[in-house]
């Protein structure tokens, strides 16, 4: 119980890292923690009521819900490939997120290995980590992040007309994408519609969340893994056309969120998301208009 690790402090009881191999890629799911928001937050569209009903068969709170929060490595040759980054230690209102630069860390995972970041959207979730204190200057000079040029753009001057967030959100949201494009812009590498990050490591822009919201997709020998970072959340596969309050075109997203499920229960990959309960790795089924999440067993 009070074994400790290679930073001296003691390890954590909740597992917050799962490791396995896609083909001849090494994968680590790491979660960085969690994000309490009201529950409303998750089906802004639905009836009330609804949703309630939906709250209880799971056996959640009827008013809060904490969105899990997950981040992504690959290895795949000399290439070390961080998926997101969490959402760094800047916001007092989560203080039970932010936790991926420890946990790479207990992972054996030096900031300075990382070659390739790729930025799925740039919510602060997702860029935050870059953001904590003396990050920066332990990661490669030649470091490469990956982001949709949509992306990019969209963040210049920011819409939010068609979301329903918490109110400070917005806000935080456009000064914490502000300082990213301030200290990291000399280091993006932006891509259109599809990029080969390393070899067997995609990322493609699938819009909906936000205009340059990316999914990446990991494939090797003939097995498949996609990260598909806020395109869905656990509601989703009961009810894929409820939509939550951080879609800045709630439309488009469940219309990406739609195919992104029918084109994974087709092809047989695992799904990891970021939203998804940790360690998110798991299949979709097709059942009858809605869908079926079937997580994997853990392999110990």
């Amino acid at each position: 119980m009070n074994a400790r690790d290679n930073t001296n402090q003691p390890e954590e009881l909740v597992p917050s890292r799962y490791a396995l191999r896609v083909g001849e890629i090494d994968v680590l799911v790491v979660s960085d923690g969690v994000l309490p928001l009201p529950a409303a937050t998750m089906a802004t569209n639905a009836d009330p009521a609804a949703l309630a009903v939906w709250l209880d068969h799971m056996f959640l709170p009827p008013d809060a819900f904490d969105w899990p929060l997950n981040v992504l490595v690959a290895r795949s040759g000399e290439q070390v490939i961080l998926v997101d980054t969490g959402l760094g230690s800047q916001f007092p209102g989560f203080p039970r997120a932010g936790q991926t630069p420890h946990r790479l860390e207990a992972a054996g995972i030096d900031l300075s290995a990382v070659t390739d970041v790729v930025i799925t959207h740039m919510h602060m979730d997702h860029i935050g980590g870059l953001l904590v204190d003396g990050i920066k200057e332990r990661l490669r000079p030649d470091l490469r992040i990956h982001v949709a040029a949509a992306e990019v753009a969209f963040w210049d001057t920011p819409d939010f007309s068609q979301t329903a967030m918490p109110e400070p959100v917005p806000d935080v949201l456009r000064s914490t994408a502000r300082q990213f494009m301030e200290q990291y812009r000399d280091r993006l590498h932006v891509f259109q519609e599809r990029h080969e990050v390393a070899p067997g490591v995609v990322a493609r822009r699938t819009g909906g969340h936000t205009p340059g919201h990316c999914v990446v997709d990991i494939d090797s020998s003939g097995q498949r893994l996609t990260f598909a970072g806020d395109a869905m959340f656990p509601v989703g596969f009961d009810h894929p056309d409820w939509q939550n309050g951080f879609e800045h075109d709630p439309g488009e997203s469940t219309r990406v969120r739609m195919a992104l499920f029918g084109e994974l229960a087709d092809n047989g990959g695992l799904l990891v998301a970021t939203h998804l309960p940790f360690p998110s790795v798991g299949r979709v089924a097709r059942e009858g208009d809605t869908f079926r999440w079937a997580p994997v067993f853990w392999d110990h």
